[in-house]
Order: C-alpha cells, then structure tokens, then sequence
C-alpha cells in the first residue's frame, strides 16, 4: 500500500504538528512514507511506537520510515540504530519545510534548548477532525521528577498574541466552529513575550477579535498558573467552553513535593471548587500518576479519593513509568503489580466518576459539534450520540439529553 501515512503518538500538540508535518512532507513530495510522530511520556508510548515502526516495516518494504518526536529528540540514536528507519528528524526540524528535502542527513536532530522563540504554524486542514487544534506554546520551563518532556520540547516559549489571532480567524474562515489551544505547558503563555500576556489575556483577546469563533476551548492547564483574566472569563464568556482539564498527578501533598509539583492538595480542590461556582456545571478533568515512586497505602488513597472529593468528571490515568535522567528514577520505585494494581483501582474510580457526570447531564440541553455521523462532544466535552441524517461534519447541532450509556451521552435533536 503506498502513499503517505502518519502515525501520531501522546498529546494533542503532536496531533497539530503532526498536520503541519503532512503539508511539509507534501510539498516535498514525499509520497511513499510512514511518519511516526513519537511520544515520549511513558516507557509504554515509546514502546508502542518502535513496535508500530517494526510492524510498519514489515507491512511496507518498500515504503521510507521517518522517525520524529519526542522520543526521537531526547535519544535519537537509538531510533537510529533501529535498521527499520530511514531518517531521524527533531522536534523542532519536524515543523520547518527544509527538513523533509531527501538531500539532508540521516539525522537531522538539533539542541533543543537552544531555541528561543515560538513559530506560528498554518494547517490547512486537520486530518477527520471537526475541531481544531491550535499550538500556542512550546516547552516547559519547570522540571518535575517524573518527566522527561523538557528534554524534548525545550524552555517555554510563545507564539505571539497577533499570530494566534490571524490563525485562529484562519480557522474559522475555513469552517472550524471550535478551537483548541494547546501547549506543553500552556497556563505558561507569555511569559517570554513582551509585556508577559497571560494566558487568559490571549483567549480574550481571541474571542473579542473573532467575534464569528462559536466555540473557544483549553488544553491541559497547571492548576497552580491559572491567571485572573482566565477565571473571568470562566464566569462571563459562554463561548469559552464551561470544561477545564488539569494536570494534577496526585492528590498527596508528600508526593506532590516529591513529584516538584507546584500546588497542594488543597490548592488543587480550590481550584475546582472556585471553578463551580464561577461556572456552575462546569466539567473537570485531570491526569492522574499511579503508583509515583514512595507512594504508600494512605497516599494512594489520596490520590484515590480526590476523584470524588474535587467532583471530577474525565480522569486520565498513568501507571507511573521510570524515566532514564529524571530525578523520580533515583528514588525507590513501587513494584510493579502494586503500579499495575493502583492504576487499575484508579481507572474503576474514574469509570465511575464519568457513568455519574454523564448521568447528571441527562435533562439538559447540549451544544455538539459532530465529528461523525450521529457522534460529537458537547460543549462540556462529552461524548454524544444522537440520530440525524443531516448532520454534518462540524456542524453544531442543539440537542435534548435524554440518555447516558457507558461513557456515552444520547441526545435527540430539538
């Protein structure tokens, strides 16, 4: 089978650049290609990745294997050793159009905290996706224990304000009813720009210019960054979509300080309690790490019982996984089975916690953007499914909740 095929793992940032790597390797004519964009989060993502490019080989004999990333930043001689691949590209070569030219070196991966600034980046299209993604910010400036994604993004860096507002209007001229901004660490935006405009600065100033944007939507955010102009536009702005997902990672005040996290406990539950009452109905959503390297029975239980205590509606789970050259990798790990063990009591809790959400929408009326015939997620980010033929994909669609089953919503339309 030939063609172009990219094959994107981890966040919603390598979804975006992976769109700006299909036009780039596009223009360079590139067109028997299996791209892998990699993630490098957890040692399971990065061995999903190199087990997908083996199988890629063997499917595709003939077909170029290029290798970029997260993963393939912080070590890319391991991906070049692999005899699979065929090149080796950076995070940030990935996103520039000289990169994919056939004529540069097998590897072509440079210093990444070197870099300074943050491109703005077209995307004509985004790949069967009826919302956009929109990368406003780069890197990470704070070094938790556990991660290794600052080796592979850099510093914190922006996009300008006037950038984000010229795609984001962009977007929108070509029919994308919902955007998404997103980052590494996006509740950093500005602080390298002039002026340091916060985060919250930026989504105003989005929504005030864009008055024809329906719908403005967040990535992960640190709850502990959370700025003045963005809790005000949580209480006053309905374009801006009533769902904040954060990136907690425990709810145990020891492990939090040994995790280099940036907020308590209790800070984190005031978070989502000043959420509700800012915006009453809002949904929220967070990463959780189980099994963090320390972690006993009680601040398990923590972590454990924060689910129902912040009322949290999606919960992302990760078994935690050693990374090489990160401080949490000294520290004495959990056996395995306890990891394996904690993440699966972890995700029961949040299947449960998701079934009783969804329940509680059940009455009201929702906002979908589709996705798929008779599928899209609300403006509180829950899955819907509803009957109607004629809808299309990125239409907004008003409907009557009038069911939930499994981790689904079901809706009629008004």
């Amino acid at each position: 089978m030939a063609g172009l095929e990219i094959i994107t793992f981890g966040c919603r940032l390598n979804a975006f650049e992976s769109e700006v790597i299909r036009s780039h390797a596009r223009a360079a004519g590139i067109a028997d290609a299996v791209i892998f964009n990699t993630c490098a989060v957890t040692a399971e993502a990065e061995s999903k990745a190199r087990q997908a490019i083996r199988r890629a080989r063997r499917e595709r004999p003939n077909a170029r294997i290029i290798v970029t990333g997260c993963a393939a930043q912080i070590d890319p001689a391991r991906y070049a050793a692999m005899p699979e691949i065929d090149r080796v590209i950076g995070n940030a070569e990935k996103l520039k159009a000289e990169s994919w030219a056939e004529s540069l070196p097998r590897v072509l991966v440079g210093d990444i905290m070197s870099l300074t600034e943050a491109s703005a980046h077209v995307v004509d299209r985004f790949t069967d996706r009826a919302r956009a993604v929109l990368e406003v910010q780069q890197g990470c400036d704070h070094r938790c224990t556990f991660c290794v994604i600052p080796q592979g993004r850099g510093n914190s860096r922006s996009v300008p304000a006037g950038a984000v507002v010229e795609l984001t209007r962009d977007l929108v001229v070509k029919g994308y009813r919902e955007i998404v901004l997103t980052g590494v660490d996006l509740a950093s935006y500005g602080v390298d720009l002039p002026g340091r405009p916060s985060l919250g600065a930026l989504a105003r100033r989005i929504l005030d210019l864009v008055p024809e944007l329906p719908r403005l939507r967040l990535s992960s955010l640190d709850p502990a960054a959370i700025d003045g102009e963005l809790w005000r536009l949580i209480a006053e702005q309905s374009r801006f979509m009533p769902h904040l997902h954060l990136s907690l990672q425990s709810g145990d005040d020891l492990i939090l300080k040994r995790m280099k996290r940036r907020h308590s406990r209790a800070q984190a539950l005031d978070v989502c309690r000043r959420a509700r009452d800012l915006r009453p109905g809002i949904a929220l959503g967070a990463d959780l790490i189980a099994g963090f390297p320390t972690e006993d029975e009680s601040a398990f239980r923590h972590s454990l019982d924060f689910i129902d205590a912040a009322g949290l509606d999606y919960v992302h789970v990760f078994p935690y996984s050693t990374r090489e050259r990160t401080p949490a990798a000294r520290m004495p790990q959990l056996r395995g089975s306890v990891v394996k063990e904690r993440a699966s009591l972890l995700r029961d809790a949040a299947r449960r916690a998701l079934s009783r959400a969804l329940r509680t929408r059940i009455g009201e009326i929702a906002t979908v953007v589709v996705e798929g015939p008779g599928f899209g997620h609300s403006e509180h980010y829950a899955p819907v499914e509803f009957a109607d033929g004629l809808a299309r994909h990125g239409d907004l669609v008003n409907l009557r909740i009038i069911g939930a089953t499994g981790a689904r919503l079901i809706g009629a339309v008004l």
